[in-house]
């Protein structure tokens, strides 16, 4: 059985007060009753539209999550009283002209229970079944050939595109979309949102209802789509997640600019609207990740030194680079900006290139890489740039294989990259390419646009009998035909529980592997017997499903190019210092909150805690977003 709360207030803003005698005078905003003169224990009615469609599911979202909910269900009422509608949320199928009526008597309650719920309070939907509703017009009845579901603000008894984009607008609260106030039911062109536009004769809102049906059908997922389409198919199968059913909102709200230019150019400079053919339209093909993954939004840098050189204390560290994410609609990083500089790095690269540039599939999402260059805080200090330019853009490509770095600053100047350029969208500075195999990247190609010079980036798979930890491949970077740097696993791996004095602490080692990492000659004394230290949890999901997840606490590395900075005092190496949730969830257990660049400071005890230092080069916070909160951001 679900319990939910009763609403009282409706989520688009329409005039509805008072009861009395019923009405047979339409609203001209659209709505089935006069707000004024509306009392009807009656059945609830309207009509379901794209052009009129029988044999739709119709349905009252009760609970609000966009799916029809089958009985008993529980409604908390105002006064805290439990309703229970037996046969669950009202429902029915559409008939002739697209009008169906909704048996509400269950809405009556006992006088001691408390007042009749009233249907105005929620939304209706209907899903369109494939080869079952029928698109009715004076050329025949035509089947549907693609699911979609509408919606309408409550109150709102006509169902069409156009009443899904209203309410959708109105949910999202954007204060106003295309210049129209959230509490308009008019929009696009002056056209009502809310009217039956089949019985107006309104041939532009026809056109746009029908793109946007087909738009809406396109982003369905196929195993919905799959579900609706079979023969014993009702219509009350649930196919969707709030999550899902919110992106797809926000993703109706956010495309629906370019689905009605397509159909602007269709009708032409004289307004052809009538001649408009839905079918034949080149609609936005829009991927979505209905997920809702939690995915990285943003880093800030803090790299700065108060005074002297690095490292520092890590609270005199001040900020010195902001790195801001930016997604695709289905999840997938198109750039990296910042203001301030950032450290493109090779291995991190492959890493997203093996997952098409989908950072959500991966456990740690960005490992860090940054700029200790003091130009970076300059260019990015407020004083300085008040108005918050990217200085730096990373921009990926996917279909083309192909990554560009683009600077405005010399912060890279040390490894040869040097801009033509203050502003960015000329030249770029580096270009990456790749290629790939059966078993994943087979190389990533940097090429230094400016001096010609190519590194390549190859995989190092363990070799038996060492061991490398998932999502942390060995590599070796190459110039020409000298191999520069490379990171190679060489030993079993090592697993142990933690030793007394770290019980319940939440950064212990665990789990380690030993790798060998070259990059100076000669070495520094002392950067052997490494390892990639590890923090092995077993996580409890809601469901009752145990994970076992591997924080990666640790590792160290070699660059000259950073240690040969004039700021940067660096004898024996690097390492980076990884920091977690304290009270990890399965979906968050892998997301770095915080990094520290430190000093190599040796190899740990497995067992043993590994604590915040207080001393580093960088220290570097993360943000994560939903997807669905990232995409509405960028609506606003």
């Amino acid at each position: 059985m679900k319990r939910l709360t009763a609403l009282s207030v409706p989520l688009l803003t329409l005039a509805i007060a008072g009861c009395g005698e019923e009405s047979d005078q339409l609203p001209v905003d659209g709505r089935e009753f006069d707000g004024v003169n509306y009392s009807e224990p009656a059945p609830y009615q309207g009509r379901v539209i794209d052009g009129y469609l029988k044999n739709a599911r119709v349905w009252l979202d009760v609970d609000g999550d966009g799916q029809y909910t089958p009985g008993p269900l529980e409604v908390t009422l105002d006064n805290g009283n439990t309703a229970v509608l037996e046969s669950g949320e009202p429902t029915t199928m559409s008939g002739e002209g697209g009008a169906f009526s909704l048996d509400i008597s269950e809405f009556q309650l006992p006088a001691e229970v408390g007042r009749a719920l009233d249907p105005r309070q929620y939304p209706l939907h209907a899903v369109a079944l494939p080869g079952q509703t029928l698109e009715q017009s004076d050329s025949g009845d035509r089947p549907v050939e693609k699911a979609f579901v509408l919606s309408a603000s409550p109150g709102v008894t006509n169902v069409t595109p156009l009443t899904t984009l209203a309410r959708h607008r109105a949910r999202l609260s954007l204060g106003s979309y295309l210049g129209i106030p959230d509490n308009s039911a008019v929009g696009l062109a002056g056209i009502n949102l809310l009217a039956d536009y089949i019985r107006g004769q309104d041939d532009q809102a026809h056109a746009y209802a029908r793109a946007l049906a087909r738009f809406m059908a396109s982003q369905l997922p196929e195993a919905y789509q799959e579900a609706l389409s079979q023969a014993g198919s009702d219509g009350t199968e649930r196919g969707l997640s709030l999550q899902a059913v919110n992106l797809l909102a926000i993703s109706l709200v956010q495309n629906a600019p370019a689905v009605i230019a397509v159909v602007d150019e269709a009708a032409g400079a004289g307004g052809n609207y009538a001649g408009v053919v839905a079918e034949a339209l080149e609609l936005p093909e829009v991927a979505l990740e209905l997920s809702d993954p939690l995915l990285l939004s943003a880093q800030s840098v803090y790299a700065h030194p108060e005074s002297g050189t690095l490292p520092s204390g890590t609270s005199g560290l001040e900020l010195s680079a902001e790195l801001e994410f930016e997604y695709s609609q289905g999840g997938q990083l198109l750039a990296v900006h910042a203001n301030g500089c950032m450290m493109p790095s090779l291995p991190e690269l492959a890493r997203l290139i093996e997952v098409n540039g989908f950072p959500g599939q991966l456990a740690s999402q960005w490992r860090p890489a940054v700029s200790l260059s003091p130009q970076s805080r300059q260019v990015s200090d407020p004083d300085n740039d008040p108005d918050g330019v990217v200085d730096e853009r990373l921009s990926f490509d996917w279909a083309e294989q192909r990554i560009t770095f683009e600077t405005s600053t010399t912060c890279h100047s040390h490894e040869g990259i040097s801009p033509d350029s203050t502003e960015l969208g000329g030249t770029p500075d580096v270009v990456y390419s790749w290629s790939e195999g059966e078993s994943g990247v087979e190389e990533v190609v940097a090429e230094i646009t400016g001096t010609g010079q190519k590194i390549r980036y190859v995989p190092e798979p363990a070799e038996a009998p060492a061991a490398a930890p998932a999502g942390f491949p060995g590599y070796r970077l190459e110039e020409g035909d000298v191999e520069t740097a490379s990171l190679r696993f060489s030993g079993a791996g090592e697993q142990c529980e933690a030793i007394e004095d770290a019980v319940g602490k939440d950064h212990v080692v665990t789990r380690k592997y030993g790798y060998d990492f070259t990059g100076y000659d000669p070495q520094p004394d002392g950067f052997t017997g490494l390892f990639a230290d590890y923090d092995t949890l077993e996580l409890v999901s809601a469901g009752g499903e145990t994970l076992t997840v591997n924080r990666l606490l640790r590792y160290a590395f070699l660059d000259p190019a950073l240690a040969g900075l004039d700021n940067v005092s660096a004898e024996g190496g690097f390492q980076w210092v990884l920091r977690y949730a304290g009270v990890p969830e399965q979906e968050n257990a892998e997301h770095i909150e915080l990094a520290y660049l430190t000093e190599y400071t040796g190899n740990r005890a497995c067992g043993t805690e590994v604590a915040a230092p207080s001393s580093a080069y960088a220290r570097v916070e993360y943000d994560y977003q939903r997807l669905s909160e990232y995409l509405l951001g960028q609506l606003e």
